[in-house]
């Protein structure tokens, strides 16, 4: 099983920005990265009139859509329950870390994304999961090690040095 480092924070803190420049750092720095993406909300990878979505809306349960340079599988749910991070985990390839933005109640370790100039309740130290916070400000007496957001290079040495990744 892949190590696990979660971004985590409410609406508009920054986490998808703060997750592409990890896995542009780490993957700079050799590392394999993969990332898992929880939406509160339902998506579509494939769109109307593509070949896949007919196959889909035709009630096809899988759909993979492969090419040369990348494939997917789209798996329709129905009436399933959504999936755990642990059953989404375990169809990821091998790779040296998995991020993951959301599931911010789930235990694997986590970083609090904190955009200060919004009133979000904090995680970090209700939450012993948070090992970091990624600011965009100074935090006074916190729980936990805090970076600013923009201090990306810092923050991938954190996550090296706490995920013991080689």
């Amino acid at each position: 099983m892949s190590k696990v480092i979660g971004v985590a924070g409410f609406k508009n803190a920054g986490k998808t920005t703060l997750v592409e420049k990890l896995v542009a750092e780490l993957t700079r720095r050799g590392y394999r990265v993969s990332t898992v993406k929880h939406a509160h909300h339902s998506f579509d990878i494939d769109h109307e009139g593509r070949d896949s979505f007919r196959h889909r809306k035709a009630g096809a349960s899988e759909v993979a859509v492969v090419s040369r340079h990348r494939w997917a599988i789209i798996h329709e749910s129905r009436e399933e329950a959504e999936p755990t991070l642990q059953e989404i985990l375990a169809k990821l390839g091998p790779c040296d870390l998995v991020i993951v933005e959301g599931y911010k109640r789930d235990t694997h370790d986590k970083i609090e994304v904190r955009n200060i100039d919004l009133t979000h309740p904090t995680l970090a130290g209700d939450d012993p999961t948070v090992v970091a916070i990624a600011a965009n400000g100074a935090i006074s007496d916190a729980p936990v090690p805090v970076f600013g957001r923009d201090e990306v290079t810092a923050l991938a040495s954190f996550i090296e040095t706490h995920m013991e990744l080689s």
